[in-house]
């Protein structure tokens, strides 16, 4: 393996944040104008490929044409020039439990939700995930592709309802990752972007890319740094092997937001 890896987003830099399930509507090209709606959006418009009907941005997150057509409401959080965190849609009606469930193909990754769930529940937020085996707000089933893991941001004011896990891809990782790259999606799914959204290479390496801000503003969080953050649980990519619990920033932009 190489030495980083893709979060969400891990796995040789590919990744596929799946988005919602409930939109239909196809691209068929790559057009210019399709790509300056991505750029007005807060996304790169850079290296955007399309796959199973979507277009893939940053990597990792999969727009829809209807996400793309639309501008929701956004909500910023900024840390420093290159730590940034960046909401698509949050998740509404506060407080909540959260159910999560573990599709018994991925049996081998129980421990390892476990521990990504209590690095939530133990920041005391407006939001509490609960573990359930069946009819979870968020499901963790199995998935391929070009990822260690997928998922996507919120609609409605609800959390994305699925977690790909891509078992034949993660391999032997240790529970500290596996549980760090779980965490990363749920990150996702109550409306987290990547932390170092701002420039890419801080995490990943090679060319700085710029993935957007949008045109609504940041609102700066008080008492973070102003360099950038290397631990964050929400950057880009990740090292092998590497564990990733909360940090001080962290838990600062989670507190911010719920």
């Amino acid at each position: 393996m190489r030495t980083t890896l893709i979060l969400s987003c891990l796995c040789l830099f590919l990744a596929a944040c799946k988005k919602n399930n409930q939109e239909v509507s196809t691209p068929q090209a790559i057009t210019q104008e399709n790509l300056e709606k991505l750029h007005l959006l807060g996304f790169s418009h850079e290296n955007v490929t399309i796959d199973e009907g979507e277009y893939i941005v940053e990597g990792d997150i999969r727009i829809s044409q209807t996400e793309m057509n639309s501008l929701p409401d956004a909500k910023f959080l900024r840390v420093g020039s290159e730590e940034q965190y960046r909401t698509f849609n949050l998740v509404s009606g506060l407080p909540r439990t959260i159910t999560v469930s573990l599709s018994s193909r991925l049996s081998s990754y129980s421990a390892a939700l476990d521990e990504a769930l209590n690095r939530y529940n133990a920041l005391s937020l407006l939001i509490t995930f609960q573990r359930v085996s069946s009819g979870a707000d968020i499901a963790l089933v199995r998935g391929n592709g070009n990822y260690l893991a997928s998922a996507g941001f919120p609609s409605g004011g609800e959390p994305y309802s699925q977690v790909k896990i891509n078992q034949n891809a993660i391999g032997n990782q240790p529970l500290g990752t596996v549980a760090s790259i779980i965490a990363h999606e749920l990150g996702h799914c109550i409306g987290f972007r990547h932390t170092d959204y701002m420039s890419r290479q801080f995490s990943c390496g090679g060319q700085a890319v710029n993935e957007g801000a949008s045109s609504v503003g940041a609102v700066n969080i008080p008492g973070t740094p102003t360099g950038p953050d290397p631990n964050s649980w929400m950057l880009a990519c990740i090292g092998a092997g590497q564990n990733r619990p909360f940090n001080a920033n962290d838990r600062t932009a989670l507190n911010f937001l719920y």
